[in-house]
């Protein structure tokens, strides 16, 4: 296996988070094309309901911002959460300029099967992974996707 044969040729550090980054990158497109953990809803509309689920209601600007994507990327994915029946669109009695988004019950409860199923397979490749090696890896995951945010969305 090409892990091995990088452990043994003793490469430096970030050349193995490089390569461990990029295999990440295929493994998890080939879990997307093979696992059935989308049928409720597509990867961007889950990601979307999750950003909702963790932030309450939000105004798509914010939304945007929080997960990467110009105002009018998300504006669409919220459009088609809307006409799925996945989310509503009022406007902010505050700032009439401004749209909120909120999950629908069937929005959430989409998600909900989605995430159950996600974390089901994830649990099931962790398995026989320490308690500790599972926290280290979460704290991990956590603070590579910050450390991407900060380079590459904050001013």
């Amino acid at each position: 296996m090409i892990s091995e044969r990088i452990d043994q040729a003793g490469w430096d550090p970030m050349d193995v988070v490089e390569f461990q980054t990029a295999m990440l990158v295929r493994n998890l497109e080939l879990i997307r094309r093979r696992a059935d953990f989308y049928l409720e809803v597509d990867r961007a509309g889950y990601l979307l309901l999750r950003a909702l689920d963790v932030l309450g209601p939000t105004d798509i600007a914010t939304l945007a911002a929080e997960l990467g994507l110009d105002a009018s990327t998300a504006a669409r994915q919220v459009a088609a959460m809307a006409k799925a029946g996945f989310a509503t669109r009022t406007t902010d009695p505050d700032d009439r300029r401004r749209t909120v988004v909120t999950p629908t019950a069937e929005g959430r409860d989409a998600m909900e099967a989605v995430r159950r199923r996600r974390r089901t397979g994830t649990a099931e490749m962790l398995a026989d992974w320490s308690e500790d090696d599972r926290h280290a890896i979460a704290g991990m995951f956590a603070r590579y996707n910050q450390a991407i945010t900060d380079r590459y969305l904050s001013p």
